[in-house]
């Protein structure tokens, strides 16, 4: 108690605190902002709260929807648009449940990459374009508007708002349009130029607006994205092109240069030279059991062909009949000329080895 008395002031504070949050926290439970771009709630400067606001004034019934179940059951009629931001987080379900759900409500897609193009039938892929300068419409639908934006997406097709690259505003079919410039209903934004006049004509044409925000939540495991999906039309025929072009410029490489030839050389090199280059590499390399095997070899075709034995006589034969015309043991011929006789420990033993293989060799010679 004595502790309560002594703190009494910052008690009343703490606590004051603690209530103040927490009334804060269940006054705004319903009052959320949501912090994806051009997401209707969302004030930020990438949000879309300004455009949805205005429409709401002008006497439009704005429902936000952020799942394919409340899109669902939002009624979609001839008195309704359809506007989809965070197109990305569409997938092949979703959207095929939005496009079976649209009926004769007109559909608006802002910002569609090419795989939800291919979902949607457009043939077409888009361009990344930064217009310096506002883009007039050049149609009668936004006559005498322009869109100034910093990035946007350009498409091939029929549309409004036609830069270098393509519309701003495409409308590849009846009941929909493509929306490339997502900035016009950016809060940042929507006061360049005629933006907000876009905006307004694009999504307050009918009575009715049902925005579309969809969720990674309603995503399955079918709805993955391939590599091969974000590459465009023409890259898997540029690649068999490449290949086949690679194939012929082997075949016409191969077959100008022709076949095969020897040709002498130059120079003549006598055989005690290349002996001894040959003998400085296997000494330079320390590989002794190589040189000693050499020794080996050249010694057993040398002793083969003094006992007039065939080529490639078995080794045990030749041991046998070099043992025979020089007298000496077996089993010593074997560790001179043996193919599994052991190689020199170092050079001296390997200079021993080449000295015991001449001396071999003339007692063969000269029994």
């Amino acid at each position: 108690m004595r502790w309560l008395a002594r703190h009494r002031l910052w008690v009343l504070v703490v606590t004051a605190a603690v209530v103040a949050v927490a009334v804060s926290a269940w006054m705004g439970r319903h009052d959320r902002t949501y912090g994806a771009a051009l997401d209707p709630g969302n004030p930020d400067g990438d949000g879309a709260q300004a455009v949805a606001r205005v429409l709401d004034d002008q006497g439009i019934d704005v429902e936000v929807v952020r799942s394919a179940d409340e899109l669902d059951a939002a009624a979609a009629d001839a008195s309704t648009t359809i506007v989809v931001t965070s197109a990305g987080n569409l997938g092949r379900s979703t959207t095929s449940r939005l496009l079976q759900h649209q009926g004769d409500a007109d559909l608006v897609v802002v910002a569609p990459g090419p795989e939800l193009l291919g979902q949607l039938g457009i043939d077409a892929f888009p361009v990344t374009t930064h217009p310096d300068v506002p883009v007039a419409a050049g149609c009668t639908a936004y006559d005498g508007l322009a869109v100034r934006v910093d990035t946007a997406q350009a498409y091939r097709t029929e549309g409004c708002f036609r830069g270098t690259d393509g519309v701003l505003l495409a409308q590849p079919r009846a009941g929909l349009t493509l929306l490339g410039a997502p900035a016009v209903l950016g809060n940042d934004q929507v006061l360049e130029s005629d933006n907000a006049a876009v905006a307004l004509r694009l999504l307050g044409e009918r009575r009715r607006l049902v925005w579309y925000v969809p969720s990674l939540a309603d995503l399955g495991g079918a709805d993955s994205v391939s590599v091969r999906s974000l590459l465009p039309d023409w890259i898997v025929p540029g690649l068999w092109l490449l290949v086949v072009t690679g194939a012929a410029l082997v075949a016409w490489r191969g077959r100008r240069l022709g076949p095969l030839a020897s040709e002498p050389l130059p120079v003549s090199v006598k055989a005690v030279e290349t002996t001894r280059n040959l003998g400085r590499l296997y000494r330079r390399a320390g590989d002794r059991q190589h040189a000693a095997e050499t020794l080996r070899s050249a010694a057993r075709a040398r002793l083969a062909e003094r006992l007039r034995l065939p080529h490639g006589v078995p080794a045990a034969r030749l041991v046998d009949d070099v043992a025979a015309r020089t007298g000496r043991p077996p089993g010593e011929i074997d560790a001179l000329i043996g193919p599994t006789a052991y190689p020199p420990g170092d050079d001296r033993e390997l200079a021993g080895l080449a000295q015991r293989l001449i001396e071999l060799d003339r007692e063969v010679s000269h029994p």
